[in-house]
């Protein structure tokens, strides 16, 4: 059994890509510890769990019924309940980290604190398992080094896709605005900037595809040593089981 760290903003984050890792994860006897910058409870994006706002499209862009299950059972749970503050972590008292995704602006203060871009340096400098999906690649990516290089600078990696983020955007920009532009630059673009060669951001087969418990195999993830990777909510159910494997020795 492995002590894993969650980071969580204190709103926006992604139910599905932080539900569906904590259910498989904690079935299989693992202990997650969840932290956020005060240590108060914290709040997915709305409109992922619910859907308002998200028009005709809602059924395709939220949380499907899977994912909003795990989140719901999730809320529950009194470690996430009882979250304890960034300024309280210790890499000394975990095994692995796992950074959750979310797109929406309240992941900004996630996306940028030094605090916790310390953190993950950290968990790569002593080669403790980490996993990150969609926006917490790009956490990852932030992190740097001692030498001042990205942690994933000599890895291969996926996250949210330049295609994944534009459709998203362009299907929703007339009255959404730019909800699925978190910054500007398209996360793989910032990615690959911070890699060693921008061909090791590897985006994985086109289809939008979710995955499931009963076929994980529709989700992609990209697994470099200690570190594996993945893109979005469709990719949650591989992302915990293969981070499982890792965990175990696999």
């Amino acid at each position: 059994m492995a002590k894993i760290l969650v980071p969580l903003p204190s709103r926006d984050f992604d139910p599905t890509e932080t539900g569906v890792p904590w259910r498989i994860l904690t079935e299989r006897q693992h202990e997650l510890v969840f932290a956020t910058p005060d240590g108060k409870p914290c709040e997915a994006d709305p409109l992922m769990v619910t859907g308002k706002g998200l028009g005709l499209l809602a059924p395709f862009l939220r949380a499907n019924a899977d994912g909003q299950a795990a989140y719901a059972a999730m809320r529950e749970a009194p470690a996430f309940r009882a979250p304890i503050g960034y300024d309280a972590i210790r890499l000394e008292d975990f095994d692995a980290l796992l950074l959750p995704g979310g797109h929406a602006k309240g992941m900004r203060p996630y996306l940028e604190s030094p605090v916790l871009q310390a953190h993950v340096a950290s968990f790569f400098e002593v080669a403790k398992p980490v996993a990150a999906i969609c926006h917490g690649v790009l956490l990852a990516a932030r992190s740097q080094t001692r030498w001042g290089k990205s942690v994933l600078n000599a890895r291969k990696t996926t996250g949210l896709t330049r295609r994944m983020e534009m459709t998203a955007w362009r299907l929703t920009m007339l009255y959404l605005g730019d909800y699925y532009r978190t910054y500007p630059t398209p996360l793989e673009d910032e990615v690959r900037a911070a890699l060693a060669s921008p061909a090791d951001f590897l985006t994985g087969p086109g289809s939008f595809a979710r995955d499931s418990m009963a076929h994980p195999e529709i989700g992609f993830t990209v697994r470099d040593g200690n570190y594996l990777s993945a893109r979005w909510p469709g990719d949650a159910h591989r992302f915990a089981i293969e981070f499982d494997a890792m965990l175990s020795g696999g």
